[in-house]
């Protein structure tokens, strides 16, 4: 029975501590987020005013300030970033000597601020696809002290997406809610100037949980995925099966008068149980709001999670979240100390969306992860569906084009 204590210092875009250099500097809270919205998808839509930029920000504990610099670099469909010269843009992938503001005197746990937008007079993104950034030192470029992921579009067809709400067959009574499901069908049109032979597949982002997509490609053919294609220029791609989850649960600590403790639960109640049967509230679909980093208690508090499982639930369990990207990581696994578990973690001030799930860890990763036993599963819950249509296009040697991009939101769907 494992009864010691974790703190994990967290980055909303996961740095990974092995990652960090010798001399103890740590980029934590770090994300990445649409124009100045903090809850928003980390995403540049050219064909979207509101949508033109993204901005990157996070903390550093350093002694010293340090020197920084970010490079961007362009990924293909499964964001290996791409070797191809024609595609390194190297005169305007860099942006140096970043500027760093310093963080009041009385915050512990960072001393530092750094926030950016881009594009900008340094930094271009004439790709349309998926993008990484890499917090680097400009002396050792190879040295990464954390990264981060978005998307660029250049939209050239226009998706129609649908969504419909299905009953699976075979549940029974007692997990029959595990068995609403949806399915996302995306149908478009390419344009004469596009060979239908070169469209290559759908990909879906429910929320902000970039690495966990549902995918429909060309070379997969089964009766959860397929595709329609009339020979000429229509297609439809189709995912069934997928469940629409339940809202995530929340947490919003910016008020130091209420969460005045060295140690503050996540929730006022305490210890947390099962959502499966419980409706949750709205929330940030995935997102967080931060309190500003100008404000003395902009500060990093422990914040120690804590559930009671279901007796049947006997697979480990992960916290998983805004804070750490949406990520299920061996390194989040929840401490059973005689049935409750808990995990405690430092972080900034600020408000967020998590959640619970189960898992195995084999190899150092997580796999048959569930997202609902201990969360839930309801038609009427609000997600955000991020659909992506990627081509594999000629120009410049060849590369993963993102030609449509669609936002769906279902609570609106089923307002109609």
């Amino acid at each position: 029975m494992r009864r010691n204590i974790l703190i994990l210092f967290l980055a909303g875009i996961f740095s990974n501590p092995l990652l960090l250099n010798a001399q103890d500097i740590q980029v934590k809270s770090l994300r990445v987020f649409s124009s100045s919205d903090q809850t928003s998808f980390p995403l540049i839509d050219i064909s979207n005013p509101e949508k033109s930029s993204i901005t990157i920000e996070f903390d550093v504990q350093s002694e010293y300030q340090p020197d920084f610099s970010i490079l961007f670099r362009f990924c293909d469909d499964n964001w290996n970033p791409v070797e191809n010269t024609f595609l390194l843009n190297p005169i305007h992938n860099t942006e140096y000597n970043l500027w760093f503001d310093r963080l009041p005197l009385r915050i512990k746990g960072a001393k530092y601020h750094y926030s950016g937008n881009f594009p900008n007079e340094n930094v271009t993104f004439p790709f349309s696809g998926k993008w990484k950034f890499f917090v680097i030192d400009p002396q050792e470029p190879d040295h990464i002290y954390a990264e981060g992921k978005f998307y660029v579009v250049y939209p050239e067809v226009k998706l129609n997406t649908k969504i419909t709400k299905v009953r699976e067959e075979g549940e029974t009574s007692e997990i029959a809610i595990l068995g609403r499901n949806i399915t996302i069908s995306t149908s478009f049109t390419l344009p004469d100037s596009l060979f239908p032979h070169y469209v290559k597949l759908v990909e879906v982002i429910v929320n902000k949980k970039i690495d966990y997509p549902i995918i429909v490609d060309r070379l997969t053919f089964n009766e959860e995925r397929f595709y329609d294609w009339n020979g000429s220029s229509k297609f439809t791609f189709t995912a069934k099966e997928i469940r629409p989850g339940n809202e995530y649960r929340h947490t919003d600590f910016r008020d130091e008068n209420i969460f005045n403790q060295p140690v503050i639960n996540p929730q006022r109640v305490g210890i947390e149980t099962s959502n499966l049967f419980k409706k949750g509230r709205r929330d940030f679909n995935g997102g967080s709001e931060l309190r500003n980093y100008k404000d003395d208690y902009a500060e990093y508090v422990d914040v120690n999670f804590k559930i009671r499982p279901p007796e049947n639930i006997t697979s480990p369990v992960f916290l998983v979240g805004s804070f750490n990207d949406w990520q299920v990581f061996p390194q989040y696994e929840m401490f059973d100390d005689d049935g409750l578990l808990f995990l405690k973690l430092n972080l900034k001030r600020g408000a967020y969306d998590y959640q619970f799930v189960t898992g195995e860890v084999i190899d150092g990763k997580i796999v048959n992860i569930d997202w609902n036993i201990l969360e839930g599963n309801f038609w009427e819950t609000e997600n955000d569906y991020h659909v992506f249509l990627f081509y594999e296009t000629k120009e410049k040697g060849g590369y993963d084009k993102i030609i449509g991009y669609q936002k769906i939101n279902s609570c609106e769907i089923w307002k109609h």
